[in-house]
């Protein structure tokens, strides 16, 4: 058949078979383009890219991301902050019971394992023979002193400048008002229900500080040699002394506060009953003894509330408790307290005063208790690392 005329506008078609031998009979015609076969996997993960163009906008972003991320840990460490304080009240705890497992390796011969097993068993005991002992006798202490308070109170407004007192602003009074209804705890914690939560709480954080206690004694030296291995090895024979005098600090002023509030309640105790404050006695003395680890100003609060108990009773009674608080804490203050203190923490008098301010305006009396080991520290390592590298210059 043949194909129509063909003129100047009509294209001339090759057929299919000219095409593909003119592709292949050409030798200077280009090669298909030939899929690179995948190379196998030998680990290797390719060369580094340039790096990322530092504009202002990438610098803004990951620093806002930055700063969103410090907030959201700030806030995790603020909500779990009763938590961490009951783990650090069990850690000085812990440090301070160390003295007694280091006592029985050296006296007795024992294995660590062995010490910190009596040691326990000591504490436990302690702690059940005050709670089966001591407390029932503390709970009558107490209430008779709140049956007998709207009497001292009349007492008390028999006094001339106490009336005037009285006259000007009606405390005595609403004192009296207060005191008669007898629901203090109520008052204070917010009725039936937040008293037994109150008590809950409270059986609670002992319990729990009482199990980490025991936890982070036994396993003291554990912990510490795990927290040593974390600096460089250069350094690490400089870390581990330092951390042990810190630690040995610790438990040396733990114990110590121990010992002086001791001190003070059992002084307490026998002065109290000579006196003819027997009926309170126990329960006065273990509010000295708790009030008189307290620093600076316990002892004082835990004199003027038996002082004023005292006039209360009689005026010979509160004269003579005046007197004798006022002299105990002279003797306190520059006899017993040094020489049990004097190889735990060496703390400037000053700066013992703004430890403790700082401490409990920080964590209240749990942050007035640990600011003075806490300073004695951050005091020793301002002398062995600051001044000495200054002194080195």
């Amino acid at each position: 058949m043949t194909s129509g005329p063909s003129g100047p506008g009509t294209a001339q078609q090759d057929p299919p078979g000219d095409r593909a031998a003119l592709r292949v009979e050409d030798p200077e015609a280009p090669a298909a383009p030939v899929a690179p076969a995948h190379p196998a996997y030998d680990g290797h993960l390719g060369e580094l890219g340039a790096p990322l163009r530092r504009s202002p906008f990438v610098i803004g972003f990951f620093g806002g991301l930055g700063v969103f991320l410090a907030w959201w840990l700030g806030d995790l460490v603020v909500s779990i902050g009763p938590t961490l304080v009951l783990v650090v009240v069990s850690m000085f705890l812990a440090a301070g019971l160390d003295p007694a497992v280091r006592f029985f390796e050296r006296r007795a011969g024992l294995r660590r394992s062995w010490a910190v097993v009596v040691v326990i068993v000591g504490v436990l005991a302690a702690l059940t023979l005050f709670t089966v002992a001591i407390v029932p006798v503390i709970s009558d202490q107490v209430a008779s002193i709140t049956r007998n308070a709207p009497g001292w109170l009349d007492s008390l407004q028999e006094n001339q400048r106490v009336q005037e007192f009285d006259e000007k602003y009606g405390v005595i009074d609403k004192v009296r008002e207060y005191v008669a209804g007898g629901d203090y705890a109520g008052g204070i914690f917010g009725g039936v229900l937040g008293v037994g939560l109150a008590v809950l709480s409270a059986l609670a954080n002992t319990f729990v500080v009482t199990v980490l206690t025991l936890y982070f004694l036994s396993s003291l030296q554990t912990t510490k040699t795990a927290l040593y291995r974390l600096a460089p090895d250069s350094r690490r024979d400089r870390v581990t002394r330092l951390g042990d005098r810190i630690v040995e600090g610790v438990g040396g002023y733990v114990s110590g506060a121990f010992i002086v509030a001791l001190c003070a309640g059992l002084t307490s105790l026998v002065f109290l009953f000579v006196i003819g404050l027997g009926e309170y006695a126990v329960a006065l003395a273990f509010v000295v003894a708790l009030l008189d680890v307290i620093p600076m100003i316990g002892a004082t609060i835990g004199a003027v509330l038996v002082t004023a108990i005292g006039f209360a009773t009689e005026p010979k009674i509160g004269i003579a408790c005046a007197i004798f608080y006022l002299v105990y804490q002279q003797l306190e203050n520059y006899v017993i307290y040094p020489r049990v203190m004097s190889r735990a923490v060496d703390v400037p008098g000053a700066v013992t005063v703004i430890a403790a301010l700082v401490g409990a305006a920080l964590l209240g009396v749990v942050g007035a208790l640990l600011a003075i080991p806490t300073a004695a520290a951050l005091l020793m390592l301002t002398r062995e690392v600051v001044v000495r590298r200054q002194d080195a210059r």
